[in-house]
């Protein structure tokens, strides 16, 4: 008995777009093979419209004198720690993956970034979770001057020869380092997280860090991408974390790489932080969670007291 191959499901755009191809079109919109899913998925996101963030940050009025966050989408955020400005995980550009001649081959943004590469003030420190696309961007990092010092993950430092930054500090999991910049100084410790490292399938040698930042007696933590783990616990001590910077979506079905929102919490709750401000959601079609589902959770999960901020591109303020 002949089998019959599983219907596809395409929208009326993009039965239209894929008609102009002829044959070709007819083939991608009625089979479903790996490379007729993947034209239909590349499709699909070329009609999606790109949202607008609706909040803007305007780093040019922070005060040297506050701890200044805004959220640019998935795990970059701007902090102006002092006087000493941090961007974390920096992705800037319409996607992610591998960055080829041609392009960038991977998902697409589902919002545009709070701040593009050109709006970004003048960055002290660019630091880097681990090794993975959606985390370093070779594309963005390409893009910043060489006068920007890096503090990444141990054996992530060769990924950097493309770009113009030269000052790369690496840390393994307890390796503390001040960072000296000219604006101040900085101390930047690494501590372990419940993640793996490899850009490729081989590479495995990459690191991957959560870090802790200290400056004039104030702590934040940057929680880069992790799934729950019991280690923000030894982070405890009797100065609080000011704030800690987690990781809350993906979760579906990627739970043993990242965490839940609840987890999240505990695990600023374990940390002893004061102010959590949520990241790696919302940006990027990653999890297969809905796209409002990790904000959610997590306001059911925490103080409303205690949100830095909630949508792309708003800036929180620790006085």
């Amino acid at each position: 008995m002949k089998k019959h191959a599983k219907r596809t499901s395409i929208t009326e755009q993009e039965l239209v777009a894929l008609s102009a191809l002829g044959s070709a079109g007819y083939w991608a919109a009625s089979n479903n093979a790996f490379a007729a899913r993947l034209l239909r998925t590349l499709l699909r996101e070329t009609c999606r419209r790109l949202t607008a963030p609706t909040h803007c940050p305007d780093p040019s009025a922070w005060k040297p004198d506050h701890i200044t966050a805004a959220w640019l989408g998935h795990s970059t955020v701007l902090i102006n720690f002092y006087g000493v400005t941090i961007l974390t995980d920096p992705v800037l550009f319409r996607r992610i993956g591998a960055d080829l001649r041609f392009g960038t081959v991977g998902p697409r943004r589902l919002i545009a970034p709070a701040l593009s590469v050109r709006e970004l003030p003048a960055i002290d420190i660019v630091l880097l979770s681990h090794a993975h696309m959606d985390h370093f961007d070779l594309p963005t990092l390409k893009c910043l001057p060489a006068t920007t010092r890096a503090v990444t993950a141990q054996s992530t430092a060769d990924l950097f020869r493309k770009t113009r930054i030269h000052k790369i500090t690496e840390l393994g999991w307890g390796d503390k380092s001040r960072v000296h910049t000219r604006h101040g100084d900085i101390d930047i410790q690494a501590f372990e997280v419940n993640h793996w490292g490899a850009r490729w399938r081989r590479d495995t040698h990459r690191g991957y860090n959560g870090y802790v930042l200290s400056r004039e007696g104030t702590r934040i933590v940057f929680g880069g991408d992790t799934a729950w783990t019991t280690n923000f616990r030894h982070l405890r001590n009797r100065q609080a974390i000011d704030l800690a910077i987690m990781p809350i979506g993906a979760y579906k079905p990627w739970l043993c790489s990242h965490c839940t929102p609840e987890q999240a919490v505990r695990m600023a709750n374990d940390a002893n932080a004061n102010y959590f401000l949520p990241i790696h959601h919302k940006t990027f079609p990653l999890g297969r969670e809905d796209r409002s589902e990790p904000i959610q959770r997590l306001q059911g999960a925490i103080e409303k007291d205690r949100l830095a901020l909630k949508d792309v591109g708003e800036t929180f303020v620790l006085a």
